[in-house]
């Protein structure tokens, strides 16, 4: 399957790679920190004592913005864990159309949740909400990069599922599950079959 607005969903996957690398680094900056001062109270100096301060609290909205902001890429990569025990048994017209129904499902709980996550964000413009730990950071700023994900995942599973709906209205005999012709093998493919 092609996926037309594959160069957003690699963007979204870009984002997930900067999000992973700031916690990263962020992270190996502060043990760094913490070696120079067992260093320097090893070889009799008073420590420096610096420190990221909120770095935990930070790393755990980039890790919300890694997860959400590859949801679409793994998805269209066939990344997601399918359980197909059953629908691989079927012959390939009611395939065609289990997957047609799943995908529908999973747009509208999708989107359901990305309409709530929107309310989500009103409420915290609203009462200027901000984060509990160290750092006051408005909250409206990571649940916006959860509505980023999950619109794009929205966009990807309807591309999915537009694409499938097609081939179970044209050609329902030659539905093929996605994954299944990747070039990976009939059980080895990315979808955890």
């Amino acid at each position: 399957m092609t996926f037309k607005l594959d160069p957003l969903y690699r963007l979204g996957a870009w984002g997930a790679a900067a999000c992973m690398l700031a916690i990263c680094a962020m992270v190996t900056f502060q043990v760094l920190l913490r070696c120079l001062d067992a260093v320097l109270v090893l070889v009799g100096a008073s420590r420096l004592g610096y420190e990221i301060s909120g770095v935990s609290e930070i790393a755990s909205y980039l890790l919300v913005g890694a997860t959400f902001l590859s949801l679409a890429y793994t998805f269209t990569h066939y990344a997601h864990i399918r359980v197909t025990l059953v629908i691989a048994r079927l012959p390939a017209a009611a395939r065609a159309w289990c997957e047609v129904v799943c995908l529908a499902i999973a747009l509208a709980l999708s989107a359901l949740l990305s309409w709530e996550v929107v309310g989500l964000i009103q409420e915290s413009l609203d009462y200027g909400d901000v984060s509990s730990g160290l750092m006051a950071i408005p909250l409206w700023i990571p649940q916006t990069v959860l509505v980023v994900g999950l619109t794009l995942l929205c966009l990807a599973i309807l591309e999915a599922l537009l694409t499938t709906l097609r081939q179970a209205v044209t050609a329902p005999s030659r539905y093929v599950a996605p994954g299944e012709n990747d070039g990976f093998g009939d059980n080895d493919n990315f979808g955890g079959e």
